[in-house]
């Protein structure tokens, strides 16, 4: 790569993140009229929509982080079997959007709902049950995936040191795992916090009169066009991301890069492995309900008058045109995987394996800064952004919306792998006179292959889901299959509003077989 041409690119990627970035979060501040500040705090309906906010994403927060660390030490802490299938079947809650568990739970539970009818039981879903039941499915299969890594790290030799004196299996918990789950712990709290706080899909279905926040912002933007209102409730949204991102970025050094000296070590304890093994079922099984109900009335004939099986929802599905909003969904999907995997890898390139020059910094800390921000608050940036511009209305706008919102995390699993090369590489390739583009095409990419294939899966899925970043940006040329869902059931069409929820699962576990599959081909060559 001549030198001409890395500077080209270093120059491209900094007025990307710029534009799609930076541009976007200092429009939503000049937009905020300074007269509608004092009309949102002081509306009767503002401190009781925080209230609400803060007591269902709190207790959402609390029971999801505690369920994902105690999944995480059944599947690395028991000799159970099917650990890894248990660890893939925990993930499928982030398959489908946000919307759609609520909308799961309305069908199970709901004043008509499955088990409402059938069992005769009536939980009261609407409301603070409903919001923080929902909000533990969207949110707890991302902690588990952020707790359950750490599990693997750690070197039995503290804990064999611990038996030794005496400490009790509680002792070491609460003196060893814990300690070492710190850093891990507390970004996954606040991740967690972030994803509830700002979520409007779950209180949109099953909030009832409790309104959040996030629900308000989108009626308010969607329903009255009140941008100056929307911004201030996006700025307020964006207060727990950044005090995360503060607080991680504060805590970057705070654990030792201890070695690994030995492996954990797991002892036979049958009593053990049957209570993990059964709580892990139970909860795949919880978790399968929402899934199972989409399934079940995607295939009815009326739902809850005639229950009989039938293909009729389906077809009326495709003839209300699903069919062109589902290639929109692919078609965004595929381009949002395929620009952002190399915007985000050439990035993690320059800044991982490039000096540590102040362009380089910046392009590190505006890539991890896109992390902090929530897709309502991104969506609502781009529309006072880019209204008016040539892009406005196109799918062009989408899938750099959706780059730009998932861009942090397959940046940082690139800059992590790019990281682990020996930092004197550079200096031996300049030496033999191998010069970067040579380096990046023969030694980079195929070493971290694996990395690439995780990179395009994470970006292709969550495109496909996502929900809250295009909502205000997609019209009926361009919208995206996941955008039906609140349309649909809206019309009271709940059996092809399921079928939709089954149709975009169906394509990211696909995708999700596809990554698993040239995974096990890679380590296996």
């Amino acid at each position: 790569m001549k030198n001409r041409t890395y500077y080209s690119l270093k120059v491209l990627i900094c007025v990307f993140l710029f534009v799609s970035v930076i541009l976007p979060l200092i429009m939503l501040i000049c937009n905020i009229h300074p007269q509608d500040i004092q009309k949102v705090f002081q509306a009767p309906q503002f401190f009781p929509m925080l209230v609400n906010s803060l007591v269902c994403t709190t207790s959402a927060t609390i029971i999801s982080i505690s369920l994902a660390l105690a999944l995480a030490w059944c599947v690395n802490r028991s000799s159970m079997r099917y650990r890894s299938l248990f660890s893939m079947a925990f993930t499928l809650p982030m398959l489908i959007p946000s919307i759609s568990h609520g909308m799961g739970l309305v069908f199970l539970f709901g004043d008509n709902g499955l088990i409402t009818n059938f069992l005769g039981i009536n939980i009261n879903l609407y409301g603070y049950t409903g919001i923080i039941m929902g909000s533990i499915l969207y949110a707890f299969p991302m902690a588990f995936l952020m707790l359950n890594d750490v599990f693997r790290y750690e070197d039995y030799t503290t804990y064999e040191a611990a038996s030794v004196l005496g400490l009790s299996k509680a002792q070491q918990f609460l003196t060893i795992t814990l300690p070492n789950l710190k850093r891990p712990l507390l970004s996954a709290v606040f991740a967690t916090f972030t994803m509830i706080f700002t979520d409007y899909g779950v209180p949109l279905m099953v909030g009832g009169k409790t309104m959040t926040l996030p629900v308000y912002m989108y009626r308010e933007v969607i329903g009255l066009l009140d941008f100056s209102k929307g911004a201030i409730i996006g700025v307020i949204l964006l207060i727990p991301a950044l005090i995360a991102f503060w607080l991680d970025l504060k805590n970057e050094n705070a654990t030792g890069s201890s070695t690994i000296i030995r492996s954990y070590q797991i002892k036979p304890n049958k009593k053990r492995d049957r209570i993990a093994y059964i709580f892990c079922v139970t909860i795949v099984c919880l978790i399968s309900l929402p899934i199972l109900s989409f399934v079940a009335l995607s295939f009815v004939e009326h739902y809850p008058i005639d229950l009989s099986f039938s293909f009729s929802n389906v077809q009326k599905a495709f003839a209300l045109g699903i069919g062109s909003y589902f290639m929109n969904s692919l078609a965004i999907a595929f381009a949002t995987a395929l620009i952002g995997l190399c915007f985000t890898y050439m990035s993690a390139y320059i800044t991982a394996r490039g000096k540590r020059n102040l362009a380089n910094i910046s392009i590190h800390l505006i890539s991890m800064i896109s992390l902090a921000i929530p897709g309502i608050v991104l969506g609502l940036g781009y529309v006072l952004t880019f209204r008016g511009s040539a892009i406005y209305g196109t799918f062009a706008l989408l899938i750099m919306v959706n780059i730009t919102h998932f861009f942090a995390s397959p940046y940082l699993l690139a800059y992590n792998s790019l990281s682990n090369f020996n930092e004197k590489m550079e200096d031996v390739s300049v030496t033999l006179g191998i010069g970067k583009w040579r380096m990046l095409m023969d030694v980079y990419l195929p070493s971290t292959k694996a990395t690439i294939i995780e990179m395009f899966s994470y970006m292709f899925v969550n495109a496909m889901v996502t929900i809250s970043a295009v909502s205000f940006l997609a019209n009926f040329r361009n919208m995206p299959l996941a955008l039906m869902i609140p349309q649909f059931d809206s019309q009271s069409l709940i059996e092809a509003t399921a079928f939709i929820s089954v149709l975009i699962l169906f394509v990211n576990g696909m995708m999700k077989l596809v990554v698993y599959g040239m995974k096990r081909k890679l380590t296996n060559q």
